[in-house]
């Protein structure tokens, strides 16, 4: 059974958003100052009272006001009488408070081997050259069952590689000192933006994102995004990592009668800028499959021109606010964005578009057959929910009460790659005794090859030494066994992300 349609703007008539069409995808649009937040203010608390978990980026620091009841702006109230909202009632949400520097919320954390090589390429600018480098540390990791969790586990094993990388060469490639070094400072670079808080355990849990509270309300998942948008490729790297996540994490539900979460990309472009071919291509891809997993994504953004084509095209639910033409381009960007709605014989829509008043959009929504709707020229109805900011106290207090209160906030460094290859460099007898220089002092043999992959230590009861192999598998048994049903076996094994991101799936 479908849920009741979610009504966010009037015209002449309501005009209301299907709950069953909402995995469709949809688009905020318009100029700065037009309104764009509120729009997406009010269908967030709309899918939060159906019981819908939602997730959105704060990028401005206005958006915290979603968690009190509002109404109380003079603006608010005479738009509710101008649009005859008899049934208005003010009203906050219940909202989970997110910050990956853990000071405006719970902190976000993922691993290095979630994050994955193409990812975190992009995250660090690589060419292609040191983006492939990057996949040989991943790979030479992972056959050698050494965890990337932090930074420093991905310092070491890119050390090490470097040191040894004559080594690899026939397997996988040349590994040049210039690139290994160019990845070093560029994650230099990238811890001093904060990523050191970034890349940690514990990592975040998806289940926690897709939570109701005791009333049945879907929680507001709320990034606090305005220090992270100092560094707008970090910002639109995360967004992407989740969505990523939650593709893999999520089971196929086909069309259900509502979504399961709706996630909300605000600043778009971000993420389309510059982007590489191979990663759009993926983008593409998540946006296209993931409405079977019943996640429905809304990016919200200044210009449809922001998005690309081939993704524009899977967003049927459209809200477009005001467009300012000052130029020659500014006016194809006007008509481009008016041919891309349904038309409306009784409306002149590339007119509309530059008259639209704050709060006022062109609207048009997909029908019960999945078709779009006529476009409509309407007023936005005004959120339940306060507009604006809220206090520390407020917040803390929120944070307090939270369902992942504690959960989060201590972080954990567990043994990973940074700690065994120091170990076996510690517990190594000299190079001459284990012939071939670094690598032969942690895997044994001479410097021919990996061949023979022993770590030297003493046994009890003359027990011979446990090969690399069997070290690597008792490592990944124990690090599973003491960590069913969390995040923390699901580091070493790629699943569908793998191939799609290079990134660690979750299990």
């Amino acid at each position: 059974m479908s849920a009741e349609p979610i009504l966010f703007a009037k015209s002449k008539t309501d005009i209301c958003l299907l709950p069953e069409m909402s995995n469709r995808h949809g688009l905020i649009a318009g100029a700065t100052g037009t309104g764009k937040t509120v729009t997406l203010q009010v269908l967030a608390e709309s899918f939060s009272a159906m019981g819908v978990p939602v997730f959105l980026a704060d990028v401005k620091g206005d958006l915290a006001g979603i968690s009190q009841p509002g109404g109380q702006s003079p603006k608010v109230q005479e738009r509710v009488r101008q649009l005859k909202l008899d049934g208005y009632t003010p009203g906050g949400c219940p909202v989970t408070f997110w910050d990956v520097f853990g000071e405006k919320g719970h902190p976000i954390r993922a691993t290095i081997s979630e994050m994955g090589p193409l990812l975190l390429a992009r995250l660090l600018q690589l060419n292609d050259t040191q983006a492939g480098v990057l996949n040989i540390v991943f790979h030479v990791a992972d056959e050698n069952g050494l965890l990337l969790l932090d930074l420093k586990d991905l310092r070491a094993m890119l050390q090490y590689v470097g040191d040894n990388a004559a080594q690899f060469t026939t397997k996988y490639g040349n590994i040049s000192p210039a690139s290994i070094g160019a990845i070093q400072r560029n994650l230099l670079a990238l811890e001093s933006q904060g990523a050191d808080k970034y890349f940690a355990e514990p990592a975040l849990n998806l289940d926690d994102f897709i939570q109701t509270d005791a009333n049945g309300r879907g929680i507001i998942n709320l990034l606090a995004a305005d220090r992270l948008m100092q560094s707008p490729r970090v910002y639109a790297t995360l967004l992407l990592w989740l969505l990523s996540e939650l593709f893999e994490r999520l089971p196929e539900v086909g069309d259900p009668p509502k979504p399961k979460l709706v996630f909300f990309f605000d600043e778009a472009h971000l993420l389309f800028n510059e982007i590489e071919p191979a990663l759009l291509e993926k983008i593409e891809q998540i946006v296209r499959l993931v409405r079977s997993k019943g996640v429905g994504i809304f990016f919200v953004t200044q210009n449809p021109r922001d998005v690309p084509d081939n993704v524009l095209g899977q967003l049927g639910n459209r809200v477009q606010h005001a467009l300012r033409a000052f130029t020659p381009r500014d006016q194809k960007a006007v008509q481009a964005a008016a041919d891309t709605f349904r038309a409306n014989p009784k409306l002149k829509t590339t007119e509309a578009l530059m008259e639209l008043g704050v709060g006022e959009a062109l609207v048009s929504c997909l029908d019960e057959n999945g078709q779009p709707q006529v476009v409509e020229r309407a007023f936005i109805i005004p959120p339940r929910s306060q507009l604006g900011p809220i206090t520390p106290q407020q917040r803390q207090q929120i944070m307090a009460n939270s369902i992942v209160a504690g959960v989060y906030d201590k972080v954990v460094d567990r043994e990973s790659a940074y700690e065994k290859l120091n170990q076996a460099v510690q517990q190594a007898p000299p190079p001459a005794a284990a012939g071939g220089g670094f690598w032969g002092a942690i895997f044994g043999g001479d410097s021919s090859g990996p061949a023979p992959m022993t770590i030297p230590r003493t046994s009890p009861g003359g027990r011979q030494p446990d090969s690399m192999a069997t070290i690597a598998t008792k490592s990944v048994v124990r690090s599973v066994s003491s960590a069913i049903g969390s995040s923390l076996g699901r580091q070493v094994i790629r699943g569908l992300m793998g191939s799609l991101f290079g990134g660690g799936r979750r299990r």
